[in-house]
């Protein structure tokens, strides 16, 4: 999915909670809506550790984990600009299909949100 992206990915994600936040009311669901923090630079110690707690490369940035229209869930892979998914997060969002997971790649979150409502209605 195509969006404005306007800001960071950082960005992105904060102005997608925060619309989430705001519509709890409409979509009880978003409550339980997270993020896994996967990205960013870390300095050797911090990543092994990490690697060790269980952090994968790969995995998406965010997770709904509602069922709808036969999906046990949504994982959104958040991407700005001209950003594109990297192997890993490729095999892991054709896994996660495999596994009755619906997932998407979406560039803004105004695209996040969009196909988040629809999946919620039950339009995905």
């Amino acid at each position: 999915m195509t969006g404005s992206n306007q800001g960071t990915e950082s960005q992105e994600q904060i102005a997608l909670f925060r619309w989430a936040a705001y519509n709890i009311g409409k979509y009880p669901e978003l409550e339980y809506m997270y993020h896994v923090p996967n990205e960013g630079k870390r300095n050797p110690h911090t990543g092994a550790k990490l690697k060790m707690e269980g952090l994968k490369a790969g995995v998406p940035d965010i997770c709904l984990p509602a069922s709808r229209s036969g999906y046990h869930g949504l994982y959104i892979e958040m991407k700005v600009g001209r950003n594109k998914p990297t192997k890993e997060q490729e095999r892991y969002l054709n896994f996660l299909q495999l596994q009755g997971y619906a997932t998407a790649i979406c560039y803004g979150w105004d695209k996040a949100q969009e196909l988040i409502v629809q999946y919620l209605e039950g339009r995905l």
